[in-house]
């Protein structure tokens, strides 16, 4: 019963629909109490032989009557309540995807894909199964549950009714015992579901590669392993479910023959007539209905309260990057980068320290060095994926940490290393982030990225699918329409991480052409392995080990001694040769 409470925001913002269909499922609650009165009367009318049959067709008249206004009733009363649900349901994955959305890397180096899917789908079809069935099976049962009790104590014998609800406290007992193994094991069973939703996403998204090394059984294996765990914990699950109809059935059954039994004493010793013990044994059924849902409310309560906690533990995890105050100064501005030291979370070493640098509107920074130099580590603070442990990087002499993310992120275009393509058309994934651009806008960004004739010798052009992750297209191609994206939202600064590694040299050398003309007045950050990339920047940071071991321009770097001349040389001898 913890999740109505937990719920309870949700039952107060749709509290008309929820009193509506309370009210409705209360009214046919009484009048279902209607036939059994009125069959009792018959019989008893019949048996004394005191019933014309102008009077009988005037009960069985009204028992139809009674039963088509229950039946349009139920129809009015399931639109409101389930219609009330399914909200719950777009409520729910519209908070758990905007969570998503606000949370960084570090968040989803501890929950992986699979998972997060399976909450957002399984999790939350089972709490809103709860909040539609749940509430109905509650509201049900406890209002036909009293209202005949209250009818077979006062109108035919109390005292046959304590006789016939003797199994119910052993009932009782029993299902709140099953309900709470049923909690635990199908926690257990969701996160089984969770492991097979994950080895399900990374044999799809890794086919090609299992394919490539023939590791077809072997991951079948693996699968099967999985598959058989979920299978097993699920059967764990259906154990303790199996027991509930059981027990209900048992329960009934004692509680017939107690009533039949006492029943038919009483009948004899002249205590009741035959047509209130016919009647005192109609709604006796009536009874099986919320004992039944008595049983099915605790079963799907408690499913649905195993996944609100894993859905709700979450949404109530914090972003561990917060969100500034200031809004951004609508001009152009320095950026300063001051980084004294930075550390990553739960990592004992730093990984960058001592960063320093000044970029002014229009310039360029290059950024270079070995691998694992801690390049896309200053990135990632530029981008406040991660805040500065000790130091500042600021905007118009702001500290970005007191910057409004969503306006920050807004003056910034980036391309990362490994380029995401949509399953849509190239023009789709080209204007992603201007929607309503234009198809000359949308021309003229990949006209600058020099993809544009490539997309017209496609068979369709700009309305091209690409597929799953672009799988239609090259390295080149899909690293090509992901700088075309970002150069159509115009943004302020433009970042460019090792976004060229896929493309030959006299490609890049002409996006690098086109971005000086389109970036006047624009500020570019390039990370690059590729040292012509960087040879137009008015200033390049070789970084190693998270310090800057070198920096100035290529004309300056390239007459020193060091890793950048060493790196230069070798790229020119290695062009040289391929030529």
């Amino acid at each position: 019963m913890k999740l109505f409470s937990q719920l309870r925001w949700f039952f107060v913002l749709q509290w008309k629909r929820y009193l509506g269909a309370v009210t409705l499922l209360m009214v046919i609650a009484l009048l279902q109490l209607l036939p059994p009165k009125l069959v009792g009367t018959i019989v008893d009318g019949i048996t004394h032989q005191q019933m014309s049959a102008t009077v009988l067709l005037m009960w069985v008249g009204t028992i139809l009557a009674t039963a088509l206004t229950i039946y349009l009733l139920r129809y009015v009363w399931r639109v409101l309540l389930f219609g009330a649900s399914y909200q719950l349901a777009v409520k729910l994955r519209d908070n758990f995807y905007h969570q998503l959305s606000r949370q960084h890397p570090n968040f989803y180096l501890r929950h992986r894909t699979g998972d997060l899917i399976a909450r957002a789908t399984n999790d939350v079809d089972k709490v809103v199964f709860a909040a539609g069935e749940g509430v109905l099976t509650m509201v049900d049962s406890m209002v036909i549950g009293l209202a005949v009790l209250v009818v077979m104590s006062t109108q035919i014998s109390w005292q046959l009714t304590l006789l016939s609800l003797l199994p119910m406290p052993f009932m009782a007992i029993f299902i709140k015992r099953f309900g709470d193994q049923l909690h635990r094991r199908f926690k257990t069973a969701q996160a089984a579901f969770s492991a097979l939703n994950d080895r399900t996403q990374e044999s799809l998204t890794s086919i090609r590669m299992i394919k490539a090394f023939g590791l077809e059984r072997y991951q079948s294996r693996l699968f099967a392993d999985v598959a058989q765990d979920a299978g097993s914990k699920n059967m764990m699950v259906a154990r303790v479910d199996a027991r509930f109809d059981p027990t209900i059935y048992l329960s009934v059954a004692c509680a017939n023959m107690l009533a039949v039994g006492g029943g038919s004493w009483m009948v004899i010793n002249n205590q009741l007539t035959l047509g209130q013990l016919t009647s005192f044994v109609m709604y006796l059924g009536l009874m099986i209905w919320p004992m039944l849902a008595l049983a099915w409310m605790f079963n799907i309560v408690e499913r649905g309260s195993a996944a609100y906690s894993r859905i709700s533990s979450l949404l109530t995890e914090m972003p561990e990057v917060a969100d500034g105050e200031l809004s951004v100064p609508a001009a152009r501005g320095v950026l300063e980068i001051n980084i004294r030291r930075f550390t990553y979370p739960q990592a004992d070493a730093p990984t960058l320290e001592s960063i320093r640098a000044r970029l002014a509107p229009g310039e360029t920074l290059g950024l270079c060095g070995p691998t694992g130099s801690g390049k896309s580590t200053l990135l990632a603070l530029i981008l406040r994926q991660f805040d500065v442990t000790d130091g500042d990087i600021c905007f118009h002499g702001l500290p970005l940490r007191q910057l409004k993310l969503d306006e920050w992120r807004a003056r910034l275009s980036v391309v990362s290393q490994t380029p995401f393509l949509f399953s849509a058309s190239i023009a789709e994934n080209i204007a992603l982030g201007r929607p309503g651009a234009s198809q000359d806008d949308i021309e003229r960004a990949a006209a600058l990225a020099c993809v544009h004739d490539d997309i017209l010798s496609l068979a369709h052009g700009y309305n091209t699918e690409v597929g799953e992750r672009g799988v239609m297209l090259s390295g080149g191609q899909k690293q090509r329409i992901v700088i075309a994206r970002a150069l159509l939202l115009e943004s302020e600064i433009l970042v460019l991480d090792d976004a060229l590694s896929a493309v030959d040299g006299r490609t890049e050398y002409q996006i690098l052409q086109n971005l000086r003309s389109w970036g006047e007045g624009r500020t570019l950050i390039i990370s690059a392995h590729r040292l012509s990339g960087l040879l137009h920047a008015n200033e390049i940071l070789v970084l190693q080990d998270g310090h800057i071991a070198q920096r100035g321009n290529h004309a300056q770097l390239s007459e020193q001694s060091g890793w950048y001349r060493n790196i230069y040389r070798y790229q020119q001898l290695e062009a040289a040769l391929d030529e």
